[in-house]
């Protein structure tokens, strides 16, 4: 196998590099804390378990992070999400029989919510961290933070050609 395999075997998401990065290292974390727990323990200790981890790898994070929720431009209420890191990723811990579709949509609103890029279902309760695993990119997110149209129009003279008048 050669030392690219593993970027072959990754879907192109769209977000920046160093989002992607932080992601790796994250599920990393998981993937240490899973080995160390293994699946059946409450989710609130897989949470202390990463928050071990995730300080360790010295990767930035807050927990029980309560965010405002606003709808038509007014605040209705907050929400508290399981963890934040590094400011891009959401991460939404579970430990439960298996992960459904509405598991998918809360952190898909959560992300919305936040208006972060990139979420992370974790569901420890698997024989492996891999089948408990779910990416949810924040397609809004990519759109509001795509590079804009260039503004130039294709008939303007570059600087460096006009005469000086």
């Amino acid at each position: 196998m050669d030392l690219n395999s593993d970027r072959q075997l990754r879907i192109e998401s769209g977000l920046p590099d160093e989002i992607e990065s932080i992601a790796q290292e994250v599920i990393g974390c998981a993937i240490a804390v899973h080995r160390s727990l293994g699946p059946g323990l409450l989710e609130s200790l897989y949470e202390h378990a990463m928050d071990v981890e995730l300080a360790h790898a010295q990767i930035p994070f807050a927990r029980q992070v309560r965010l405002p929720v606003h709808h038509r431009g007014v605040q209705i209420g907050t929400h508290v999400v399981d963890m934040i890191v590094a400011g891009a990723i959401v991460l939404e811990l579970k430990a439960v029989e298996a992960i459904h579709e509405l598991h998918r949509a809360q952190l898909i609103s959560y992300l919305h919510v936040a208006n972060l890029p990139l979420g992370l279902l974790l569901n420890f309760n698997c024989a492996t961290l891999r089948d408990g695993l779910r990416r949810v990119v924040n397609t809004h997110w990519q759109r509001l933070h795509a590079a804009p149209p260039s503004t130039t129009p294709h008939h303007a003279v570059p600087e460096s050609q006009r005469s000086s008048q």
